[in-house]
């Protein structure tokens, strides 16, 4: 993947070459390999390259044959050769960027629909003067963007974003509420103010006097009750589609490895990339924490050993977190939303030094009901109608230093206690309640993010659709994407290849939760490939022992960092709260772990973006 970043000027006037050149600057970590700037009028784009595809041709930004359309494009187009044989154009090149270029100036802005894979990119239309920003269907890839001070500036990531600014953005105090919400920002905001993220499955037009107008072109189909699906044709077409877009995310001109948490999600894919690539290596890589508890090692030693790959361990421990959370913050443009951010960071790196593509499970549970709490959503949204006092005692009668599986009831009967299915929603992966919230933010604005419309009477699906387009593009991918990047590292998450996310969503919900089973198809498929003792274990999920971190080698940081001299956290949120959560959790009959994360997150990514200042007034 590479680095966009660009300019267009609403005045008219010209874009300064080496204004562009300092915003690559803060891209070179994507684009290692090549570097280019552009400039047309009042439009300037800059581009960093990784190469993956056509490694020595298919510089950018890239214009047109004709020269109306230029480009600056970040991702991969995994059929842009079947693309490209259905167009009528002088290619000089034998990558994908010329084949978006081609398609467009062809078939219109519409031609996007056809593309399979990742992106996002820039293109300027000298005939009309209007830049488009595109975003892929599901957000894999991000494009951030402000408007005002007279023009409209761009780029994969915000720190590309502030040369061009006539000042730094402040913190945007109204996006704490939806950060103690879910631990990132939904979109369109974020945490600096004015500063914006294009939502998946989203374009914008930039239009020469001054109108930015954002579009939606792709949204999941509704659920196709014909054919009635049986649970062996279900099976089947999830099967060949998982293939098609394993095969599809496997184009490359550079090695491809897969990550093996020895979960279903990665197991499964490395057993694909292992079929139809027979007789190659195929290197895999796997994160340990040294916590017994979590340790998920040894599972996936089971699948490596199973498809004979070469195997690579990385193991975690707390120092790491303290010697990258600020670099990697950095690289996040925002607080790293889970614990698992640096062990991803490790993970790349690793696999950086063997692989140049990286294959990775995202969107499996998001897509077939993996989670724990679609098992629950019927019996939540029954116990809904109960008198909402009696939900409240019920959730607040289950002690807090009982075991994981009362608390996992505990945070059920929260959410069966809230007033409406947006909140319901949110609960689930929410580290702090409303009342929590409201105590730590006394005296601030509060906005907190709508979620997009679900339309769907069946609570699972729309739970599925909700974690589609906020939890997964706005927390998981997120992460992903800087967190490979950030090691130079191109990843592709294959389960979420459009084609296969369209068939899921037309299939029921009932073979998703079925039998008991959370993500019943998807183990199903996995069942006729990867070790039934990988398929039948209890989820672990990549978990972090950051409770026993935080009371000890953590404790002097999170101290200093939450309540010390000059914290923001201190000084913006109530600081008694503050200093009660943590006296909670050290006291050991308590594990605030999440809570503690959330705010020191938001606490270093407010020193890396502004250094260690008192919070401003409200």
């Amino acid at each position: 993947m590479c680095g966009i970043a660009g300019i267009h000027r609403l005045d008219g006037t010209g874009v300064d070459p080496a204004l562009l050149h300092a915003m690559a600057d803060r891209l070179g970590h994507r684009g290692p390999d090549d570097r280019g700037v552009w400039t047309h009028g009042a439009a300037g784009f800059a581009h960093t390259r990784l190469s993956i595809i056509d490694l020595h041709g298919s510089r950018q930004p890239m214009t047109s044959a004709d020269g109306r359309f230029t480009l600056a494009f970040n991702g991969e187009i995994f059929n842009y050769r079947r693309l490209r044989e259905d167009l009528q154009y002088p290619f000089t090149t034998d990558g994908d960027t010329e084949v978006i270029l081609a398609g467009i100036a062809q078939r219109g802005i519409g031609f996007i629909d056809r593309l399979v894979g990742q992106f996002a990119f820039a293109l300027h239309d000298s005939a009309t003067g209007i830049t488009h920003l595109v975003r892929d269907r599901l957000g894999v890839l991000p494009v951030y963007y402000t408007h005002g001070d007279g023009a409209v500036v761009f780029a994969s990531e915000v720190k590309a974003i502030l040369p061009a600014l006539p000042r730094t953005p402040s913190v945007d105090l109204a996006s704490l509420d939806s950060y103690l919400y879910g631990r990132s920002v939904p979109a369109p905001d974020t945490l600096y103010e004015g500063i914006h993220k294009l939502r998946p499955g989203h374009r914008a037009e930039v239009h020469p006097d001054g109108r930015l107008e954002v579009l939606r072109y792709w949204q999941p189909p509704t659920e196709d009750n014909t054919p009635r699906w049986t649970e062996q044709s279900a099976v089947d077409a999830v099967d060949v589609a998982v293939t098609q877009a394993v095969d599809a995310a496997l184009v490359a001109d550079v090695p491809v490895g897969a990550y093996l948490s020895g979960g279903v999600d990665s197991s499964l894919i490395v057993a694909k990339v292992a079929a139809l690539r027979p007789g190659r290596t195929v290197h895999t890589f796997a994160a340990g924490f040294g916590d017994k508890r979590n340790d998920e090692l040894g599972w996936a030693r089971i699948v490596a050993d199973a498809f004979e790959t070469e195997h690579h361990e990385v193991h975690v421990d707390a120092s790491d977190f303290e010697d990258l959370w600020p670099r990697l913050t950095y690289f996040r443009d925002a607080p790293l939303s889970e614990p698992a951010d640096i062990a991803v960071f490790r993970l790349a790196e690793a696999a950086r030094t063997t692989v140049r593509v990286i294959l990775s499970g995202e969107g499996g549970d998001e897509l077939f009901a993996g989670y724990p709490k679609y098992r629950a959503a019927r019996a939540v949204q029954l116990a809904s109608h109960l008198p909402a006092g009696l939900r409240a005692s019920l959730a607040n009668s289950i002690d807090p230093r009982l075991p994981a599986r009362l608390g996992r009831a505990r945070i059920a009967l929260r959410v069966a206690a809230m007033r409406n299915a947006e909140d319901r929603y949110r609960t689930w992966f929410a580290p702090f309640t409303a009342s929590e919230r409201a105590q730590l933010l006394t005296g601030l604005p509060r906005r907190t993010a709508q979620l997009p419309d679900t339309n769907s009477d069946d609570v699972i699906r729309a739970m599925l659709l909700t974690d589609l387009w906020s939890w997964l593009p706005d927390n998981l991918l997120e992460r992903g994407d800087r967190m490979s990047m950030a090691a130079s590292l191109e990843l592709r998450p294959p389960l979420l290849d459009h084609r296969l996310v369209e068939l899921a969503f037309r299939m029921p919900s009932a073979f998703k939760v079925r039998h008991g089973s959370t993500k019943w198809l998807l183990k199903e498929v996995a069942r006729r490939y990867v070790p039934s003792e990988v398929i039948d274990r209890k989820k672990v999920g990549f978990r972090v022992p950051l409770d026993s971190w935080f009371r000890g080698g953590l404790r002097e940081a999170m101290w200093d960092r939450l309540t010390g001299p000059g914290s923001f956290v201190g000084e913006t949120f109530d600081r008694t709260a503050v200093q009660n959560l943590l006296t909670r959790h050290e006291s050991g009959a308590f594990n605030e772990e999440n809570r503690i994360f959330t705010l020191m997150s938001l606490e270093v990514w407010h020193e890396a973006a502004f250094g260690r200042t008192a919070a401003p007034a409200h």
